[in-house]
């Protein structure tokens, strides 16, 4: 599965104009790259990875300005994709296991589609729900948020609770992720997965939802089980959005494995 898989290894990588903070764990195991929330870092995995243990090779990196990582001039979806790519090539994996949490959830689900022979298989964690939500409405509700968060975004940078980007950069990342979510677009990504796949669903809000809109978001992902059966729901948890890795890692972890066992088995 890896050529350089024996040796731990934990620094910046250079990608385009950028660097990102990686973490590889090394070792013979089964890779897993783990793929962060919006602006999330690779902190958030660290009890799902206690909790798998090192049996398996865990890569961890912190997405464009989040984290360690450094700026960028591109904060698009499709770096994102790209930066898959490149965390995987340096460090010489093959076939990995990919694992992603909401925004993460999305760029797992494309990269899978369009690498299947380098996916072992994908866990998305409470993220890549096909659904309608962005309209006008929505979009100018995110610009309205992320204006309001702009004085005080940078007393949290130093905290690493917020990314190194600006309140627009920000907003614009979040309006096209509800672009790439609609159900025209997302739909057919995934229904064309052809990797064991799982979801792991919370339950309640996120960050910025109002009444049961998360849960109507959410309720997109039953046309996707229903049309492609190697997508199911692995578990259904109590935890909200936001803390479904801190409540819930071992339904994430036990995901994984379940994916893991399925990728071994014959085709």
């Amino acid at each position: 599965m890896s050529e350089n898989s024996g040796t731990p290894w934990r620094g910046m990588l250079p990608v385009e104009d950028t660097a990102l903070a990686v973490t590889d764990t090394g070792g013979p195991g089964v890779p897993v790259v783990y793929l962060n929330g919006q602006f999330a870092t690779q902190g958030y995995w660290r009890r799902v990875i206690a909790d798998l243990g090192p049996g398996w090779r865990h890569l961890t990196y912190d997405e464009r300005a989040r984290g360690r990582s450094q700026r960028s001039a591109d904060y698009s979806f499709a770096a994102a994709v790209r930066d898959v790519d490149a965390v995987l090539t340096a460090r010489h994996v093959e076939r990995a296991v990919l694992v992603g949490w909401s925004y993460g959830a999305v760029v797992a689900a494309h990269w899978a589609s369009r690498n299947p022979e380098r996916t072992l298989g994908a866990v998305l964690v409470d993220g890549a729900y096909p659904s309608d939500w962005l309209d006008e409405a929505m979009e100018q509700r995110i610009r309205k948020l992320f204006r309001r968060m702009r004085w005080f975004l940078p007393l949290l940078r130093p905290t690493g609770l917020a990314p190194r980007m600006s309140a627009e950069q920000q907003a614009d990342s979040n309006i096209e992720l509800g672009r790439l979510s609609r159900e025209r677009e997302l739909g057919p990504v995934l229904e064309g997965l052809t990797v064991p796949t799982r979801y792991v669903v919370a339950s309640g809000t996120s960050f910025g939802s109002r009444g049961d809109e998360q849960e109507r978001i959410r309720a997109g992902l039953d046309v996707v089980t229903a049309r492609n059966p190697r997508v199911q729901v692995a578990a259904k948890v109590p935890s909200n959005h936001g803390a479904i890795l801190k409540k819930d890692f071992r339904a994430v972890a036990e995901a994984v494995r379940e994916v893991g066992a399925l990728s071994r088995e014959p085709s």
